[in-house]
């Protein structure tokens, strides 16, 4: 499926090229502190599959307890995450932030990860109030 995708103020475009069955959910520790949620939505992609059309993102590397570095790019200009991936091995998949892209709508996860820093009311969210907003 080919998409296309932008931070919030446009800053930072792309086009890629992705499997719509390889998005998923992190629960972990790191994915809810990086976005101020509980959790974070990845479509993950070889890393040839992405072409940034626009500006370039900025990195940010996280080193986690094990040694293994995270290379986490986000927009200079808003913050906005957009891409993820490791280095050595690692760095030959991206993970595309699902937030970013244009045709997310139709880009449902198909697994999750980390589960048991899951929040414990993650599942009960569809019985909780809400309204639509234009």
């Amino acid at each position: 499926m080919r998409i296309d995708g932008q931070c919030h103020c446009g800053f930072v475009t792309y086009e890629a090229e992705i499997d719509p069955d390889a998005v998923s959910i992190c629960h972990c520790t790191d994915c809810q502190r990086l976005t101020g949620s509980p959790y974070r939505v990845t479509a993950s992609v070889p890393s040839t599959a992405v072409r940034l059309t626009g500006n370039r993102p900025k990195l940010y590397t996280k080193t986690a307890d094990n040694g293994r570095k995270r290379l986490q790019y986000f927009c200079p200009e808003c913050g906005s995450p957009l891409f993820t991936t490791g280095t050595g091995e690692d760095a030959e998949t991206w993970g595309i932030r699902w937030g970013s892209i244009n045709q997310r709508a139709g880009l449902r996860p198909t697994s999750q990860i980390w589960c048991d820093s899951a929040m414990d009311w993650f599942g009960e969210i569809a019985a909780l109030p809400g309204e639509k907003r234009d």
